[in-house]
């Protein structure tokens, strides 16, 4: 019975040292993934932190693996933004009436930590919850739509950008900041290749991803047709409001019309596949 016992305990401790011996072995080396979902705009025409109107996103990535729980991700990704005043439960938004869309691009670099050791292949190892924070860039270029017609309005200046009445607002610049915080979960379905779920927040450097911010210009600054009286493109667009009280505006002049004290943000929510990068180190000859 000793006999017994004895070999049980040197079997397991030899199983033991081989299991450690591939871990020891095999060196998970990094990540190619690919990811789908939703995004969603906030900021001055969501104030009510509403997630009622998701737009479409993706993303490829690189992941270098340090080690089984630290690493480095290099992020690219799409995401159509957009929102109304319309959307808005507040009726002085609603009155405002304004909208935007806009298709961005982000290209970011992220610290990475896995809350657990990640080894595909193993199953004691197979999943982790995991963390990234890091720093990106990405370009946008907000439009609305007026009469069916199509109008970037950066190039415009709806709140006075270049406008001999505002010479201290100028354009804003078609790129911005941004620092992205992910949370995500990660399951190794084989040796080789992941599935993840990750919802992202975007801190950026820019409240114009809606082409609101401060007050409105007011019509003086966008002179209507000397010929026709009409009013001009600039001046329909900085001041919507006339579509929904009949014909009266409420862009005077100075008259507030964003919150230039909070930047804009955008979140995703990605599901997706991956790809694993791996080696085995050779075992040391004795």
């Amino acid at each position: 019975m000793l006999k017994k016992i004895i070999g049980l305990v040197v079997f397991i401790a030899a199983l033991q040292a081989a299991n450690a011996q591939m871990y020891d072995a095999y060196v998970h080396k990094g990540e190619l993934g690919a990811s789908i979902g939703l995004g969603h705009y906030f900021g001055d025409l969501n104030t009510n932190v509403a997630i009622n109107k998701p737009k479409f996103s993706a993303g490829v990535y690189y992941l270098k693996q340090f080690n089984g729980y630290v690493g480095m991700k290099i992020d690219g990704s799409y995401t159509f933004l957009g929102f109304s005043d319309a959307n808005n439960s507040n009726v002085v938004h609603k009155t405002r009436n304004l909208s935007f869309n806009t298709d961005l691009y982000e290209l970011s670099v992220s610290g990475y930590f896995n809350f657990f050791k990640f080894l595909p292949g193993f199953r004691e190892y197979s999943y982790t919850p995991y963390v990234s924070l890091g720093v990106g860039v990405f370009s946008y270029d907000p439009y609305a739509y007026l009469e069916g017609e199509k109008y970037y309005l950066r190039s415009i200046g709806t709140e006075g950008q270049g406008s001999t009445q505002y010479p201290e607002r100028t354009q804003y610049g078609g790129t911005a900041m941004s620092i992205p915080l992910s949370f995500g979960f990660k399951y190794a379905i084989n040796e080789r290749m992941n599935w993840y779920a990750e919802v992202s927040y975007r801190f950026t450097g820019t409240d114009y991803l809606d082409d609101v911010s401060t007050t409105y210009a007011g019509p003086l600054t966008f002179p209507a047709d000397p010929i026709t009286g009409q009013r001009s493109i600039a001046d329909k667009l900085q001041d919507r409001s006339y579509e929904v009280t009949g014909g009266l505006s409420i862009g005077d002049k100075g008259r507030q019309r964003g919150n230039s004290t909070q930047n804009d943000g955008f979140a995703t929510f990605r599901v997706g596949l991956s790809f694993n990068l791996q080696s085995y180190k050779c075992p040391k000859a004795k």
